[in-house]
């Protein structure tokens, strides 16, 4: 049986997944003081893979994470041009995302786990590789910044899996309309 890829990532309310200077300060709901993790907690435990491109990667290790690899114990991948060298936590792939991502899937194992950027998704989008849509919807307008969806298929349609909603925050689950799948 393939392995199910997901994204999973949090939003603006107009669509953002960073603000016009590459920053993710504005995530959170209603209450600042709020010790819930939106569901994180939960999602962690279905996946073993995680995929993102070096956008975020670069994100993860110098402002969110900069201390500590956020993800120790999955299995992680960063797609770049960049010749970088791996790490005990890291490969970094270079070459045709798609049929990295299908080799994945192939093989045994939990969820995979398409955690960002924005170029990665896109790519994924535009080859049917994304079975599941968990996005996390934050109460805030930015305006501007970088687009989760950026232009391409004129018709992507979905069906709704699941909602709820926690602190202002609303998350939905979507996936790919099995009639439409191409």
């Amino acid at each position: 049986m393939e392995r199910k890829t997901v994204l999973y990532i949090a939003m603006s309310l107009d669509g953002y997944i960073a603000d016009a200077k590459g920053g993710v300060a504005w995530l959170g709901g209603h209450e600042t003081e709020y010790g819930g993790d939106y569901g994180y907690g939960e999602f962690i435990q279905e996946v073993d893979t995680v995929l993102m491109g070096w956008n975020t990667y670069h994100q993860v290790v110098t402002e969110l994470s900069p201390d500590e690899w956020a993800y120790p114990g999955l299995e992680c991948y960063v797609f770049t041009h960049r010749q970088i060298k791996n790490t005990k936590d890291v490969q970094f792939l270079s070459g045709d995302v798609s049929q990295w991502v299908r080799r994945f899937k192939a093989q045994p194992g939990k969820k995979i786990w398409v955690c960002g950027g924005a170029h990665l998704i896109h790519q994924l989008m535009e080859e049917d590789l994304i079975d599941e849509y968990r996005l996390t919807i934050m109460p805030i307008l930015l305006g501007e910044g970088t687009p989760l969806f950026s232009q391409g298929r004129s018709c992507f349609p979905l069906a709704l899996q699941d909602s709820k909603e926690e602190n202002g925050v609303v998350e939905v689950c979507y996936t790919r309309r099995k009639a439409e799948r191409r």
